[in-house]
């Protein structure tokens, strides 16, 4: 169950005190307290953690403080879409807005290789009227003797040239609780001229000490990959790790599942999902169609795969896609054969905004129905 709190609560109130003493009388039953400091307001939030099904709602809507009360109708208590649940399926970052009613397209670098390039790219992105992009620092690989990125030696000048050319956010992979430190590190210095969307990748998607640590932070967003070989239900739990440690500005990516089923794609595309996360929960969902696809095979049409399956995902309703674009593929140290060429970047945006179209079409047919 999941009291919310009138916005702006005092802790020190004679009210807040009460409830306090009330909730700690209640046999069985743990309190766990999350508090979001909004621009205007702040927001608490308690979680009641226990045998919850005897308390009834009328009762706890009554408490000293309480606004609303939420029953936990799902296994995700904090991220969980619930019933009766009017919480907010939005967060703000840096002036950008994530939601379960946005979209926004990440064109980059699947890994950062010069400083021309990334220069080339940021300037590609404001050009075509984007503040969102990709930047690949650490690469955890498969093979130990591949590339596995530039790390923190490339992190300044990337924060700089973002700052130059306008770029709001950045989705940044991290593998490592150093990493974190490193990324906040290179902001400070630089000045903060850019926002940073951390990347929990497909691999330690289920490593949870990571999770954790990553939680306890709030000041960096986080976008969480499905794990490869795991179910959704698995997944959405590690979304879930990093809210009940504090952050609860997740977007949930999905990048296909690592089958032989989906052959010859680099994994099976699992965007028919997209409105199944939406429905569970309040996280904005992310489409990966690079990792999914893979290549830049082509149908007889002469659209790429890759364009497809991000119609589809939007199509769908997704909320957030993430894309690798390369000025010169063949040089890419990272993911070259399945980068998309810098010519295309405007090709694909539109593409995207004819998808987006289609969907909110969609929606408004379904609202003119009366059944």
């Amino acid at each position: 169950m999941i009291l919310i709190l009138n916005p702006n609560v005092d802790e020190q109130s004679a009210e807040y005190r009460q409830l306090l003493a009330q909730l700690a009388a209640l046999p069985g039953i743990q309190t766990r307290v999350h508090v979001e400091h909004g621009n205007e307001q702040k927001l608490t939030e308690m979680y009641l953690i226990g045998n919850t099904k005897a308390l009834e709602i009328a009762d706890m809507q009554n408490l000293p403080c309480v606004e609303r009360v939420v029953r936990v109708s799902e296994e995700y208590r904090i991220l969980g879409r619930h019933k009766d649940d009017r919480r907010d399926t939005h967060f703000d970052y840096n002036g950008v807005r994530f939601g379960q009613d946005t979209l926004n397209v990440f064109a980059g670098l699947c890994a950062v290789d010069n400083r021309e390039h990334v220069e080339i790219m940021m300037r590609a992105v404001r050009d075509n009227g984007q503040v969102c992009t990709r930047m690949g620092a650490y690469k955890p690989r498969t093979s130990p003797y591949a590339f596995q990125g530039h790390g923190k030696y490339c992190l300044n000048y990337v924060f700089e040239l973002a700052g130059k050319y306008g770029i709001k956010v950045i989705a940044m992979e991290i593998t490592h609780e150093s990493h974190l430190h490193e990324i906040k590190e290179a902001l400070h210095q630089t000045g903060n001229p850019t926002g940073v969307m951390l990347q929990i990748g497909t691999r330690n998607t289920q490593n949870f000490e990571l999770l954790k640590i990553v939680g306890r932070q709030t000041e960096l967003p986080v976008l969480l990959k499905r794990g490869f070989g795991i179910t959704l239900d698995e997944s959405l739990n590690a979304a879930e790790y990093l809210a009940s440690e504090g952050n609860r500005n997740v977007v949930f990516g999905l990048r296909g599942m690592k089958t032989n089923m989906g052959d010859p794609h680099r994994n099976f595309v699992d965007f028919s999902h997209v409105p199944v996360v939406k429905r569970l929960t309040r996280m904005p969902v992310c489409i990966d169609p690079s990792h999914s696809v893979g290549s830049r095979a082509a149908s007889p049409d002469g659209i790429l795969d890759m364009m497809h399956v991000t119609a589809q995902g939007v199509m769908a309703g997704a909320n957030m896609v993430l894309v690798d674009f390369h000025p010169a593929p063949p040089k890419a140290l990272v993911d070259g054969p399945q980068a998309m060429l810098l010519k295309e970047l405007p090709y694909f945006l539109e593409d995207v905004r004819i998808a987006r179209e289609a969907y909110l079409k969609r929606v408004e047919l379904r609202q003119r129905q009366d059944w």
